[in-house]
């Protein structure tokens, strides 16, 4: 169904916001994904199915906390990533995404800049680990991706020998040692495309699974697991927030025109500010 809107990453949907000429958007995501929303449409309605849909990454980095972070170590550059609180962006010298983060690690490092990167302790630790940036990473983890078991996935490649596998750079680094693709939703998305197996192991948020299977109906697509030894199921790997964002809630949000996204214009036109560095950062 065609609902005149987009499915896609946070950035994205923000940006397919800011340039539709509705007045009120509607957010079905987590918290900081409307906020981002607010920040590039300040003079839009944003609403969300709920309110309570947050992020683990958002809440292990609290402003007051990453603020003293930052005062500890004044000579270096902050690069946050997009899944933080309006007021972390607003701390921030670049906002970026998971598609984008290595490009510009790199972009500053070539200029002989330190950088402080949060939350996410292990995509940081890829980007480190690829760039070689100079790096100190607030310790954050998302709850899906920090659970991929390396020793699990192992087991299920060798069940699955000819299976690609395509991990998102938020899952620890022995998952990430094993990847045919390391990258983004989008990337994911891509390599699933264009690499030439018939069958992949995924290792990110099982949300994914339809648009791949939409995307490639000639393939295969297993979830990646979760489970260690003894565990009863296999695989968990869904964001218990983002399965807040249920039809019947999304309904009565577009009725009741509640559950808005309100942040306070200084800080939002201080985001934006590390926002656009990103949007105006020439892709390769």
């Amino acid at each position: 169904m065609d609902t005149g809107g987009c499915v896609t990453d946070s950035l994205e949907m923000a940006r397919f916001g800011r340039d539709h000429d509705a007045s009120t958007l509607v957010v079905a995501g987590v918290r900081f994904m409307g906020e981002t929303a607010k920040i590039l449409s300040p003079e839009k309605r944003v609403l969300m199915p709920t309110l309570k849909a947050e992020c683990s990454l958002d809440l292990g980095c609290p402003p007051e906390e990453f603020r003293a972070f930052c005062d500890e170590h004044p000579d270096r550059t902050v690069v946050v990533y997009a899944n933080t609180s309006v007021e972390v962006k607003a701390l921030a010298d670049w906002v970026v995404t998971s598609s984008v983060g290595q490009q510009i690690a790199s972009y500053l490092a070539g200029k002989g800049e330190k950088l402080i990167w949060a939350p996410d302790r292990h995509l940081g630790a890829y980007i480190q680990q690829q760039t070689g940036a100079d790096m100190i990473l607030w310790s954050g983890a998302c709850v899906v991706h920090e659970e991929f078991k390396h020793k699990a996935l192992l087991d299920m490649k060798a069940i699955y020998p000819n299976a690609g596998v395509l991990v998102h750079p938020e899952s620890p680094a022995a998952v990430i040692g094993i990847a045919d693709c390391v990258g983004s939703t989008s990337q994911i998305l891509k390599a699933a495309t264009e690499l030439p197996m018939n069958q992949f192991i995924v290792a990110t948020d099982r949300g994914l699974f339809h648009q791949l299977r939409r995307r490639n109906p000639g393939k295969t697509f297993f979830e990646a697991p979760t489970a260690g030894d003894g565990a009863t199921c296999r695989s968990c790997a869904h964001c218990p927030w983002m399965a807040m964002n249920e039809l019947h809630v999304l309904r009565d949000s577009l009725i009741s025109q509640a559950n808005e996204i309100l942040i306070d214009p200084t800080v939002g036109a201080r985001a934006m500010k590390p926002l656009q560095r990103m949007l105006d950062f020439p892709r390769s």
